[in-house]
């Protein structure tokens, strides 16, 4: 993958209520504004940036032949939530007024992110549910979701333990690096989005790998989702573990599920 590449790179910072964020937008060579798919790299919330995912949001665009738009949003122990939060959901109020300035299509937007990311994907999505602006988020992809603090111990017997990439200490680790209050803050849906009401959230694909410590999470958000009434697409990807679409250079599965994941988001943005 990477050989279609014929697009572009451009950083952009902007301005949002009182702070400002900055990050890099990717975009296939094609009349602007473009639809564009804001993409929240993983890393508990505390690792990683747009330069650790500059290839798989390459491959998105060059798939998808949308924008993807990568977010530098500030990362923990330093920031606590909801700082990364606010400042996703200004972004993502920015694009809807100002998407023209970068040359996207303010009213055609999906969100999508990767573990951490994708929990921040659906927080962002169900705040601006609840505060009106429901029709801003046109889809959610959400590779291997990390919804909840609350890990089973079959999950960590299968999938955790010192050999594996992500085991369940580590997993709550990060939770405690996010929040400062884990107790209290885990019952928040923001923070927990297993936790939530679901009822007019977005379409959403749910890619989930068969041999990860968070796969039970994405399971049972897809039952939550469609409980709810959301159109829900998921899809079991074998012997794939946690992070796998990193290995897209290497692995078929990997390659796979970005041309799944491509393929959702440009049909749902239109």
């Amino acid at each position: 993958m990477g050989r279609r590449w014929r697009g572009r790179w451009s950083g952009y910072s902007i301005r949002v209520p009182g702070r400002s964020i900055s990050g890099s937008i990717c975009r296939k060579a094609r009349r602007p504004p473009a639809p564009a798919l804001v993409y929240l790299h993983g890393g508990g919330f505390t690792l990683f940036s747009i330069d650790t995912h500059d290839r798989l949001m390459r491959e998105y665009a060059a798939a998808g032949g949308f924008a993807v738009v990568g977010v530098d949003y500030p990362l923990s122990p330093e920031h606590k939530y909801p700082v990364a939060l606010d400042r996703i959901e200004a972004l993502m109020l920015w694009l809807r007024d100002h998407g023209d300035e970068l040359g996207i299509d303010g009213s055609r937007l999906a969100m999508g992110g990767d573990s951490a990311g994708a929990n921040l994907s659906f927080a962002t999505a169900l705040r601006l549910r609840d505060r009106g602006a429901d029709g801003l988020v046109g889809a959610i992809l959400s590779n291997y979701g990390y919804f909840s603090n609350l890990i089973s111990d079959d999950a960590e017997r299968d999938f955790g333990g010192p050999a594996s990439n992500l085991d369940r200490d580590e997993a709550i680790a990060y939770y405690a690096n996010y929040l400062t209050d884990m107790a209290r803050e885990c019952a928040n849906p923001l923070v927990c989005p297993l936790l939530a009401d679901m009822a007019g959230m977005p379409p959403v694909f749910l890619v989930i790998p068969q041999c990860d410590l968070l796969t039970e999470q994405s399971v049972a958000m897809a039952a939550l989702l469609r409980a709810a009434g959301v159109e829900t697409a998921d899809k079991l990807y074998p012997g794939a573990t946690h992070s796998f679409l990193e290995a897209m250079s290497v692995a078929a599965v990997a390659r796979e599920a970005i041309a799944d994941g491509a393929r959702f988001v440009a049909e749902k943005l239109g």
